[in-house]
């Protein structure tokens, strides 16, 4: 970093929270500072959480005590920033006279400040002028700003605030170091940036650009050799076990300023796929999604209109029927032949999830699709296919109404509660939005004799969607209603199996 020209690393958080373990950087003590050899040229920094610092409404003198128990002579840290939401800010301020009068250089650092006006933001930088901040910055929380956005947020703060500003970007969009690079065009002078960008979910500007780029503009040379060679022997292995950096999702989550810990929940849990993802972030793009909330999340699996509604029984089709069920896993295509001539022999009623095709297109009876991302991204597929298709249409968005032109759907109704199944005559009630699930209802609401499985494989041991599917099906043959479900291909899950051989 020295080498580099950086002037400040900033080495972790400094938190009293112990509830879980992590590493010494998320406390980053004067006791683990002094087991580290830091070049006299650069100067160490910690960063705390301003709600650590606010008890009852009110700032907490003693928790920075806590924190901080050795002044600036006692300690090889330097400086200190408090990061805030804006909420926070007037509340947490305080802190700055009593980190200042133990030696400490002080920012306070304010998060989602793009959400604010500009009579918001000017009011924030009056209040930062009655305490002795040395610096005052401003995060991109989101990732959802460009350098004009940018540029305004700083030309708001100045007109009230004559100190030092700083900024914070995230790369959602691609465009920390360009939003960096207009903050310093601006009039900032604190600049953060992380190698390779390494952060939470898309991460930051990163430091090996930025070093490159604030060469160039002030004729300082500088030598990346060493910051290079860390890179290549540890940043890199680092960024491709621990994932970060931006993506598409993150792009959407910044363009539409939904809180980046949702992408990052989410492709963390195998058990989001492509359309869980589009799905939820659109769903976050209506209704907001700003902070980040865990029940939020989950409610947001949900994509139907509230009312269950359904036109269509599957009484019809399934009463007293043997119900043959396709799934997506490879023993379908593995025993083909075996289940074609299972099919041609016994004939059940052939149900296919979704686009499933391992089989020919002739024996399947029926196909069920519920997810409205896949009915939107198979709907060409699926309009083209002859067989009917059982979908909860009264109870789609309407643009994936309007993308569904096949001329035999089978309207049965979709609601998602959790932990419940419920059959009803047209519609039923499913613990979460898999086809799957849908299609064991639908079987059910129809008064099928026995539901046979193909293709449910399972995934492995430790992967969150065996869990899922597990689960799934223990709540399903909880129900008084169940119907017998028999494997007829190698499955992970806990149902009974014979071989479609045998049969």
């Amino acid at each position: 970093m020295s080498a580099a020209g950086v002037d400040i690393v900033e080495l972790g958080l400094r938190s009293a929270e112990n509830t879980s373990f992590k590493g010494a950087c998320a406390f980053t003590t004067d006791r683990f500072l002094n087991t580290l050899r830091i070049p006299n040229s650069l100067k160490v920094g910690v960063m705390i959480n301003a709600n650590e610092l606010i008890e009852n409404g009110e700032f907490q003198e003693y928790k920075l005590e806590k924190l901080f128990p050795n002044n600036l002579v006692g300690s090889k840290l330097s400086v200190v920033r408090v990061a805030c939401h804006t909420h926070e800010f007037e509340k947490a301020l305080p802190a700055a006279r009593w980190l200042k009068d133990k030696g400490y250089s002080v920012g306070f650092n304010l998060m989602q400040i793009s959400e604010r006006s500009e009579q918001e933001i000017k009011q924030l930088a009056i209040l930062a002028n009655q305490y002795p901040l040395d610096v005052l910055y401003f995060a991109d929380s989101m990732g959802s700003m460009n350098p004009e956005k940018t540029q305004k947020i700083i030309e708001w703060l100045k007109t009230q605030w004559k100190g030092d500003l700083g900024i914070h970007t995230h790369d959602n969009m691609g465009l920390a170091l360009s939003n960096t690079l207009r903050a310093v065009e601006t009039g900032c002078t604190w600049l953060d940036s992380t190698v390779t960008g390494m952060g939470r979910g898309p991460g930051n500007a990163r430091t090996e650009e930025l070093a490159i780029e604030l060469a160039e503009k002030t004729g300082r040379h500088v030598n990346l050799v060493p910051l290079m060679t860390m890179i290549t022997k540890d940043f890199k292995p680092m960024q491709q076990k621990c994932g970060w950096g931006t993506n598409t999702y993150y792009y959407l989550a910044g363009k539409y300023g939904i809180h980046p810990t949702y992408i990052q929940e989410m492709l963390n849990d195998p058990r989001y796929d492509e359309e869980d993802l589009l799905a939820v972030i659109d769903h976050l793009r209506i209704e907001g999604g700003k902070s980040f909330s865990l029940q939020k999340l989950n409610t947001a699996r949900s994509f139907y209109k509230e009312i269950a509604a359904g036109e269509w029984s599957p009484k019809d089709l399934f009463e007293n029927k043997e119900v043959l069920l396709l799934g997506s896993g490879p023993g379908v295509q593995k025993h083909r032949s075996a289940l074609e001539a299972y099919i041609k022999e016994r004939s059940p009623l052939v149900l296919a999830l979704n686009t499933q095709n391992s089989v020919s297109a002739e024996l399947i009876s029926l196909r069920i699709a519920c997810h409205p991302v896949r009915l939107l991204a198979d709907g060409t597929e699926l309009n083209k296919l002859p067989q009917p298709l059982i979908t909860p249409y009264s109870m789609l968005p309407e643009e994936v109404q309007k993308s569904l032109s096949h001329n035999k759907i089978l309207d049965f109704g979709l609601r998602v509660q959790a932990d419940s199944f419920e059959f009803n005559q047209k519609w039923c009630t499913t613990p979460n939005p898999l086809v799957v699930a849908y299609a064991l209802a639908t079987a059910t609401s129809g008064n099928a004799k026995k539901i046979l499985l193909a293709g449910f494989d399972g995934y492995g041991a430790d992967d969150p969607r065996t869990k899922e599917m597990q689960e799934l099906i223990k709540q399903y043959q909880a129900t008084a209603q169940a119907i017998p479900l028999l494997s007829i291909t190698k499955t992970r899950y806990s149902v009974e199996t014979k071989s479609i051989y045998a049969l």
